[in-house]
């Protein structure tokens, strides 16, 4: 039996199921009224590009392309504090990006550039969101196929519902708060899905190691037992995870916020459904010392030694 501290993590298994419960119904109750708001990557629509002498307040911009009508527009940085890129939902016009450098070159002293106007397709579209939909169900099942190979089905089946509790949660903040849903943030959600399952392997690894392990503890013990010999290691990595995603978040602009925050929501799910879902899923579906134990030689099996 291990000396390590041993927290009772099965103790709350009971809350935690109801908190996950909690959060995937207001989830997807918000899919479900509210979708999703597509970026001009999913939608399509028209960019422009300007150049300042001087670093402009972005909060003016808004203000003066809302008070012109153009009250969809994105405003932000693009490489260096005086390029402008301007993103707008609007049908392409050759005109519009004369329009625009008017209406920003009102009331400013400095001269303005315009550098780019230009169309932006919609790149992933309705096909790629179908396909996209698709795919993640496949790589869902590969999942499944690949746990329940590597340790045992019902390990897989953790595996997967905690993966699908993590996306449905990222989708559904992003659903409640309306923030854009980009090419970025959906790079975020399928690295999400790599953290969370890089996580459950780590944790299902143990839990497998300690079935065989120690032979006098039930279920509920050996889950503890395991959840506390990684907590230092998923604690560590997540820490210093977030750390980074939080300058990116803050320090990075706007062109990677989205992909920082949805990263930022799935880093903390993902941590917490690797202690509670995946493991929550196995006490659930009865796991026991038998489906973990390697197979018995039969006596008539064993190989006489060498006189």
């Amino acid at each position: 039996m291990t000396t390590e501290k041993i927290y009772n993590f099965m103790g709350l298994r009971k809350i935690a199921t109801g908190l996950s419960i909690v959060l995937l119904l207001i989830s997807i109750g918000s899919l479900a009224v509210n979708g999703l708001k597509f970026g001009l990557d999913f939608t399509g629509g028209s960019l422009i590009e300007v150049g300042f002498e001087q670093e402009p307040d972005l909060n003016g911009l808004r203000d003066k392309l809302q008070s012109a009508g153009y009250e969809d527009a994105i405003v932000q940085t693009f490489g260096s504090p005086v390029d402008i890129l301007i993103r707008m939902g609007v049908a392409h016009d050759p005109k519009l990006g004369d329009q625009v450098l008017e209406t920003l070159q009102s009331g400013e002293t400095q001269e303005l550039t315009l550098r780019r106007n230009e169309f932006v397709g919609a790149q992933v579209g309705e096909e790629l969101r179908e396909q996209g939909g698709l795919g993640m169900l496949l790589a869902l099942f590969m999942v499944m196929v690949y746990v329940a190979f590597r340790f045992q089905l019902k390990f897989s089946i953790g595996a997967v519902t905690a993966l699908a509790h993590d996306v449905l949660i990222v989708l559904g903040f992003f659903s409640i708060l309306k923030l854009d849903f980009d090419l970025t943030v959906l790079a975020a959600l399928l690295a999400v899905i790599g953290y969370s399952l890089n996580d459950t392997i780590v944790v299902s690894d143990r839990i497998r190691e300690n079935f065989r392990k120690i032979r006098k503890s039930d279920s509920i013990e050996i889950m503890n037992i395991s959840l506390s010999q990684t907590l230092g290691r998923t604690l560590v990595t997540s820490f210093t995870t977030l750390l980074v995603l939080i300058a990116l978040a803050v320090f990075g602009g706007e062109m990677i916020h989205g992909f920082a925050v949805a990263l930022l929501v799935g880093v903390c799910v993902g941590t917490y459904s690797s202690i509670y879902v995946a493991a929550n899923v196995l006490v659930m579906l009865g796991i026991c010392k038998e489906d973990l134990m390697p197979p018995e030689k039969p006596e008539g099996d064993e190989v006489d030694e060498m006189p």
